[in-house]
């Protein structure tokens, strides 16, 4: 990756950082599909192998078009390094795997996305690796969880579905007082409106598929930091191989070049969204952390550049009444992915934490009449039409 990365602005490092062209000279990323690369000798081959000389070995731990998505999202992080992987759900199993052995202990939040719980709950487990998870956005609450074995604070903020805000700084604050890694998911953000390492954390994940792509494609994910802490994430890479595909790597990194100028209109639009639904008669609360009502409004002001493209609410009633505003879009996609252009709307108590337990989801706050919607491009106007079909049927 390039040492010395000119000081340019967010919407500059989307669209230019870590391009390496060929003896070409193409103006477009290049493409490589190739599963292995040719060496010049058997000297150079073993060179490379034991990593004397830099350069590429084998497509599960380098190529060339997944190096330019890597050092791109590097930059715009503002992280030293970055390690992409197959999928957002590889990203966090790879840092863990990387940094943690038997008999470690997380510290996470309750509010965490349920595939990461069931990581956490069923099978990091099995390894000896436990986890207690405690309040999203109570700072003491981590404090009083640590022990001696723990070694990882892990944390999403805002959180899915409810938009919580965690405070980076504080939990940072506390974990490095015990010497313990801090880890946040960036998912919801983007590096364009939260960084996370500007503000203490150690690692930076991503589920790439996300806004990142930003049009529903392709899986993708990342892990961002210091080079001594990414390190140990590709040699976990190198090894087990969870690895980013090139032709994901290249629909990714141009998905980043529009990365900030979507986020940026999707989250005007979630705004404006968001005001719509708390005025609604059929609509009990709106989680939206650009609105002056959400618990953590004053914290999300000084974390995050705007409140974001996501969405939930609770309608007035339970499952039955939730699943009738579904039925009726039109327009909206029902499916559980979010980050898309394209508007999504799901009931995460019965898809993306269906699978924890009714007690988890009661502690995170899930319950049968909340919707989580990751708004898109579309015109507003058309959003509120479509889910005014539902509402209108409570």
């Amino acid at each position: 990756m390039m040492a010395d990365r000119p000081d340019y602005r967010p919407e500059t490092l989307a669209v230019r950082a870590g391009q390496e062209r060929s003896q070409f000279g193409e103006h477009a990323e290049a493409l490589y599909l190739t599963s292995s690369f040719v060496f010049g000798s058997a000297a150079q081959a073993a060179k490379r192998f034991s990593g004397e000389e830099e350069g590429n070995v084998y497509a599960r731990f380098s190529n060339p078009t997944v190096s330019m998505f890597e050092e791109r999202l590097a930059a715009l992080e503002g992280a030293e390094d970055c390690v992409a992987t197959a999928s957002g759900m590889a990203a966090i199993m790879a840092l863990c795997l990387a940094h943690l052995k038997q008999g470690d202990h997380i510290v996470a939040s309750n509010s965490l996305f349920g595939a990461t719980v069931q990581l956490f709950n069923n099978i990091l487990s099995r390894t000896g690796i436990t986890t207690t998870f405690v309040s999203h956005t109570d700072p003491a609450a981590w404090e009083a969880a640590i022990r001696p074995e723990t070694r990882l604070f892990f944390l999403e903020t805002p959180s899915n579905p409810l938009t919580e805000i965690a405070d980076i700084r504080a939990l940072t604050a506390i974990a490095h007082a015990h010497g313990i890694l801090v880890a946040v998911d960036n998912c919801f953000c983007t590096p364009i409106l939260q960084k996370p390492l500007a503000m203490g954390a150690d690692l930076v994940v991503h589920s790439a598929t996300k806004y990142i792509d930003g049009q529903g494609r392709v899986l993708g994910g990342a892990v961002c930091g210091p080079k001594k802490l990414t390190e140990e994430v590709f040699k976990y890479l190198r090894t087990a191989g969870p690895t980013l595909s090139a032709f994901n790597a290249w629909v990714l990194l141009k998905g980043l070049e529009t990365l900030k100028i979507r986020i940026e209109a999707q989250a005007a639009n979630a705004a404006r969204l968001a005001h719509w639904l708390e005025a609604h008669p059929k609509v009990a609360r709106v989680f939206y952390p650009g609105l002056p009502s959400h618990p953590q409004y004053a914290l999300a002001q000084t974390q995050q550049a705007s409140g974001g493209a996501i969405v939930s609410f609770e309608v007035k009633g339970a499952r039955e009444q939730a699943w009738t505003v579904v039925d009726n879009c039109r327009l909206l996609s029902i499916t559980a992915n979010l980050g898309d252009t394209k508007t999504t709307i799901t009931h995460p108590a019965s898809t993306t934490h269906g699978r924890i337990s009714p007690e988890a989801r009661a502690a995170a706050g899930i319950n049968e009449g909340l919707l989580r919607i990751a708004v898109g491009l579309e015109a507003v106007e058309d959003l509120q039409a479509d889910l005014e079909r539902g509402l209108s049927l409570i």
